[in-house]
């Protein structure tokens, strides 16, 4: 039986993958490669895929919102979980290009969805976001909090997502676990996404946007971290047994957080990246980003209680971490 994971060549997706190749799990990976970042960094994760390999990898380009070629290019397998990581990314595109999330991120995730029923998957996690919090005056943000007052599209998406999937669990018992990622980061990160852009542009000695005057504050979690929650995760489906859930439901769906329960001041990120790469930054001082939030924090509680989840990197350690990375990618 084999594990499908969906944006296998994007940043978590890479990630857990290779965790799962490593334990010795057979994955079909699907990814569209889609042109939002550099196409040549998808390439660079499936190769270092491709080294881990040893036939228990396969691997598919095909846009998961284009239900016809999914299942014609999954037909031949046995699936018995998912974990469905692949999305439109980015709070700020999601202004930009509105429909690029509808097609992926509600088209995309009721394709994968329909895909565990008729399959009948022993368990499909799922990717949400911390996004769905908004601008929430109660922190640490917990599962159980509502979340009916989004302020991007991207995060509207995200609780569409979780809606969808309670649905589902309700109507045909599929189990089902959303993940509310808090600002991911470490090697083989995105390059849209701040740390990627400071550490370029300190490297250059090119001045860094440092929104909202640097008055922002960040649960970073490092990747090893999530990974582990995303196996946890996977390995222990939502019972069906009538009980009340993480985030609410009394069908077989659970919400937890993943996050580093640690919420950073930017300027401080800033420090240690200075300190890492070994200049001085030029800080561009800016005003708050449409669909910017001012702080994650993310109230781990449920996850630690129920899967032993306990992250242990500091942005101390995972920012040098990143830092060597990206010198050895970039050359």
């Amino acid at each position: 039986m084999a594990i499908l994971v969906t944006g296998a060549a994007g940043f978590i997706g890479h990630a857990t993958t290779r965790a799962l190749l490593a334990r010795g799990e057979h994955v079909i990976g699907i990814d569209n490669l889609n042109p939002y970042y550099d196409p040549a960094l998808k390439h660079a994760r499936l190769a270092d895929l491709a080294q881990l390999n040893h036939g228990r990898f396969d691997f598919h380009a095909l846009d998961f919102a284009d239900h016809e070629a999914l299942d014609a290019a999954l037909k031949p397998y046995d699936i018995d979980r998912i974990v469905h990581l692949g999305a439109q990314a980015g709070v700020r595109y999601s202004i930009v290009n509105p429909r690029a999330y509808v097609q992926s991120n509600l088209v995309g995730h009721l394709n994968l969805l329909e895909l565990a029923r008729h399959r009948q998957v022993a368990h499909c996690v799922y990717a949400s976001s911390s996004s769905v919090y908004g601008n929430s005056a109660t922190s640490p943000f917990s599962v159980n909090a509502r979340v009916d007052h989004p302020v991007s599209l991207y995060a509207a998406t995200k609780k569409a997502d979780e809606l969808m999937s309670e649905t589902y669990a309700h109507l045909y018992r599929v189990p089902l676990t959303g993940l509310r990622f808090f600002t991911v980061y470490g090697p083989w990160g995105r390059p849209d996404m701040a740390l990627w852009k400071f550490t370029a542009a300190i490297l250059q000695r090119k001045p860094i946007d440092v929104f909202n005057h640097g008055d922002m504050r960040r649960d970073f979690t490092y990747i090893d971290d999530i990974v582990a929650g995303v196996i946890a995760a996977l390995d222990h489906p939502a019972a069906d047994d009538g009980m009340a859930k993480p985030g609410g439901s009394i069908s077989p769906h659970t919400i937890y957080n993943i996050g580093n329960n640690q919420p950073e001041p930017l300027a401080r990120m800033i420090e240690v990246l200075e300190s890492a790469c070994g200049e001085r930054a030029i800080r561009n001082l800016l005003p708050m980003q449409p669909g910017d939030v001012y702080e994650t924090y993310a109230d781990i509680n449920a996850i630690a209680h129920d899967l032993g989840y306990a992250p242990s990197t500091s942005i101390d350690t995972g920012i040098p971490r990143f830092v060597t990375w990206y010198r050895e990618y970039t050359r």
